[in-house]
């Protein structure tokens, strides 16, 4: 059987330990595009990876390009290309440069991946998503964000850093857009199969649901010369995973709704369910009304961001 091919939109620190992963867990072969003036960086990265390949046991081509002819006939497209926010720019400097960059992005993919998943990483999360799907004309089950992982992960690791458990005994999800205005699910959050709001205080879990909030933020503040770059290629490698293993994995992830939630044209993060028909289906959790109120405050950032793509 031909192994499954995997292109990597963006060579940036993202892009680099996504070809890892790839590689690591015999996903596929590997394609990282960048810029024509980065193509060297894209192409040392996959060569080390490569050169490694003996050493980890795995058989995987790699290879960098800056030419969109390379990406045809991938089975999976993950999106890292843009700028991260650097001190003093707004969330709408972010987006005026990577818009750009998203709609050229979606034009050479649309023309030579037309039946590929795509998996979106690039910020503004929610309208970067949106964008491309618009740009494509994609269907819905093949366009997905990724944000809801990576939050449920930073989400479930700071309850085990509290409780001082293991981090595979924490199940939770994390809802709504990817930024501060995100809604953690305490309620629906369990500890080996222990409710969370039986082992943790009100106040603690508080503190954790806003430190989950404000997790990108503290890693910017700490690195002080870029964002996050572990954590989000690993949960966008388990969403790519799941479609390619067609696992059926429920994975939170910025999925366009159609009236769940009561949220029609949107992206916005949610449970789904991801296999080989893509986005298969999105969960509709029963939420109070409390839950639900901070799901529409969040949708209200979105439709900010959304708006600003003017498209």
């Amino acid at each position: 059987m031909a192994r499954k091919k995997i292109a990597l939109i963006g060579g940036g620190q993202i892009g680099g330990i996504l070809a890892l992963l790839v590689a690591q867990r015999e996903l596929g072969d590997a394609i990282v595009v960048d810029i024509p003036e980065k193509e060297g960086l894209a192409k040392g990265k996959t060569l080390d990876i490569f050169e490694a390949t003996p050493l980890m046991g795995v058989d995987t081509n790699l290879s960098g390009t800056s030419n969109y002819q390379d990406i045809k006939g991938s089975d999976v497209i993950i999106v890292t290309a843009g700028v991260p926010r650097k001190p003093g720019m707004t969330r709408e400097d972010l987006l005026d440069v990577n818009i750009k960059t998203m709609t050229n992005v979606a034009q050479n993919v649309k023309k030579y991946c037309p039946n590929a998943f795509c998996v979106i990483l690039t910020n503004p999360l929610d309208a970067m998503v949106y964008s491309f799907k618009k740009i494509t004309g994609f269907p819905k089950n093949r366009v997905v964000g990724m944000a809801g992982v990576l939050d449920t992960g930073r989400y479930r690791s700071f309850i085990a850093m509290e409780l001082g458990v293991s981090v595979e005994d924490v199940a939770g999800t994390v809802l709504g857009g990817h930024g501060p205005t995100m809604v953690p699910l305490p309620r629906l959050t369990t500890v080996g199969g222990i409710p969370l709001t039986e082992l943790m205080p009100k106040e603690k879990i508080d503190a954790v649901v806003e430190r989950t909030r404000q997790a990108g933020t503290e890693i910017v503040k700490l690195l002080a010369n870029g964002s996050a770059y572990f954590s989000p290629a690993v949960a966008a490698i388990d969403m790519a995973e799941s479609y390619l293993k067609d696992k059926k994995r429920i994975l939170a992830c910025a999925a366009y709704l159609e009236g769940e939630y009561g949220i029609n044209g949107y992206y916005i993060g949610v449970p789904v369910i991801i296999g080989s028909g893509g986005v298969e289906k999105v969960l509709e959790l029963k939420l109070t009304n409390e839950e639900q109120a901070m799901l529409m405050n969040s949708l209200e950032a979105v439709k900010k961001a959304v708006a600003e793509t003017k498209l």
